[in-house]
Parts: C-alpha cells; sequence; structure tokens
C-alpha cells in the first residue's frame, strides 16, 4: 500500500499543477465566475477519478503524461456534479470538500453558472487531448457517461426515490450511474489515450464500473460511521433526507460483505494483466478499507 500511497501523493501533485494551469485565472473577467470554479475544484478532493485516468493510461500501454489533461477534465465533471447536487433543489448541502458549498461560498446562481463553465470547459479540454481519433472517443466517452444514461440519469433516479421504497436491483442501476459510470469512463479513458485495443478497453471498463460500485457502497458506510471532519460534508444526511442506501437496504454488516464481492470482481477485471497494473489492483484494497 505504500506504493499507491506514493503514486496517489506524486501524481495529485501533477494533476494540481495542470488544474490550475487548464483552469481561468481568478482575475480574467468574470472574476466571480472563475474565483467559483477554482474555489470549487483547487484545494480539495480526493482525485481518485484522474488518478483512474493516469492509471488505466499506463494499464494500457501509454505514459502519464500524456493523459494529464484528460484526466482533469475528468476532474471538472466530477466537481460541476458536485456543486449541481449541493444546491438547495437537489441535496441541499451546507459543506463539501472540508468547506461551504459553492453556493453557500458564493449564492445559487453564481453556483450553477460555475458547474456549467466546469462541464463545458472539460469537453474543450477533451476535444483535443491527443490525435483526432482518440479524442473523438474519449469526448463520447465521457459525453455518455456524464449524460442521462450516466451520471445525470442516476442523479435523477436518488431524487426521485427519496422517501420511497425501491428494489435492490434498481438501487444498483442508480449507483452504477450517478457513482459508477463517470468512473468506468475514466478508465476507459485512460486506456484509449494509452492506445489500448478494444478488448483491453472492455477488462479496463469492467474494472472501472465494479470499483465505482465499490466506491459507492463505502461511501454509504462512511455517510453512518466517520465524522464531519473525516468526510468533509455532512454525515449521516442521506438517511435523513430518506435516501435509499446500501447500509438502508442491506445493513452496514451485510453492505460491507457486498463492497468485498465488488472488490473482488475488480481485482479479476485485471488478471490477464502485468505489472503495468498494480496500481489500479492496489487502489481496490484502498477504496476498500477507506475511512474518509
Amino acid at each position: 500500500m505504500e506504493r499507491l500511497i506514493k503514486f496517489i501523493d506524486e501524481k495529485s501533485v501533477l494533476v494540481n499543477q495542470e488544474i490550475e494551469r487548464l483552469l481561468p485565472k481568478a482575475e480574467l473577467p468574470p472574476a466571480t465566475l472563475h474565483e467559483a470554479m477554482r474555489y470549487s475544484v483547487i484545494g480539495g478532493g480526493k482525485r481518485i477519478r484522474p488518478l483512474l485516468v493516469l492509471m488505466c493510461c499506463q494499464a494500457g500501454g501509454g505514459e502519464f503524461d500524456e493523459a494529464l489533461s484528460a484526466a482533469c477534465a475528468l476532474e471538472f465533471v466530477h466537481s460541476y456534479s458536485l456543486i449541481h447536487d449541493d444546491l438547495p433543489a437537489m441535496d441541499n448541502d451546507d459543506m463539501r470538500r472540508g468547506r461551504l458549498t459553492c453556493h453557500k461560498a458564493y449564492d445559487e446562481a453564481t453556483a450553477i453558472l460555475a458547474g456549467d463553465a466546469l462541464l463545458t470547459l472539460a469537453f474543450e479540454i477533451m476535444s483535443g487531448v491527443s490525435s483526432p481519433k482518440k479524442s473523438l472517443m474519449c469526448v463520447k466517452t465521457l459525453a455518455r457517461a456524464a449524460g442521462s444514461a450516466g451520471m445525470v440519469g442516476g442523479q435523477m433516479m436518488d431524487l426521485e426515490a427519496e422517501g420511497k421504497t425501491i428494489e435492490i436491483e434498481d438501487l444498483e442501476i442508480m449507483h452504477r450511474r450517478k457513482t459508477g459510470a463517470l468512473i468506468a469512463a475514466a478508465c476507459r479513458i485512460g486506456g484509449i489515450i494509452g492506445g489500448a485495443e478494444s478488448e483491453t478497453l472492455d477488462k479496463l471498463c469492467d474494472y472501472g464500473r465494479n470499483l465505482g460500485l465499490l466506491f459507492q457502497i463505502t461511501d454509504d458506510i462512511l455517510d453512518e460511521t466517520a465524522t464531519a471532519e473525516e468526510l468533509g460534508k455532512t454525515p449521516g444526511k442521506d438517511a435523513k433526507s430518506g435516501k435509499m442506501t446500501y447500509t438502508t437496504v442491506y445493513g452496514r454488516e451485510e453492505a460491507l460483505n457486498k463492497a468485498r464481492e465488488l472488490a473482488a470482481e475488480a481485482t479479476a477485471s485485471l488478471h490477464d494483466f502485468g505489472a503495468e497494473a498494480l496500481m489500479p489492483r492496489l487502489l481496490v484494497d484502498y477504496i476498500l478499507q477507506r475511512k474518509k
């Protein structure tokens, strides 16, 4: 695990430097909008999605620097989703990444526009990450993962399920879209830029789909067990809002068993890879054991 921690620390520095380069400067008009964009991205977050892009680029046969801007584009889409999820019309949260949410630090209109701007900036970046063919594949992958068949659709399902009892199968579909789609897209995009063949891309995507659901289940567990300082957001809010989670459906212990099954499936997806997939393998246990 020490090797993974070292990788995360080193590559997070590179990602953060590239994020700083790609984001509009705070003083560039309209300054308030650009300040809000930077506030929401810089200085927080686990950077799991951009790190997955880098890891899967290497697993696909590429070099980290080839995928750095694409990695940041994934983080911009993720940050946009958090800004909008936190809005009063959605999850109505006050805290995110250990500080005030964007609409609390600024105002609701600015937060909406900051999210919109981050999403469109991500596609501008993704359109030029590699050769025209690879860039087009990356744009299409990101668009499908972020839209109604992916993240946004999952968020809609989550809103509609509040206060209701839904089938376990629907809960899984919801979270495979809401959380898993963008994580799987990060893996596929990394593989595309790295030059992976179709079969390899499918295996990386299978890994990402299982990892995404694993991440959601551990998030549900932590929402019940971690403190606000550990989470960087308000704990227990899902249960208070009447949301269906893996812990409310399965119970904490059974949810943990489900997480272990997904961890095994994610690792199995990498069976045919060699040392180039060491970091994705280590990341599975890291997420399974995470405390924040």
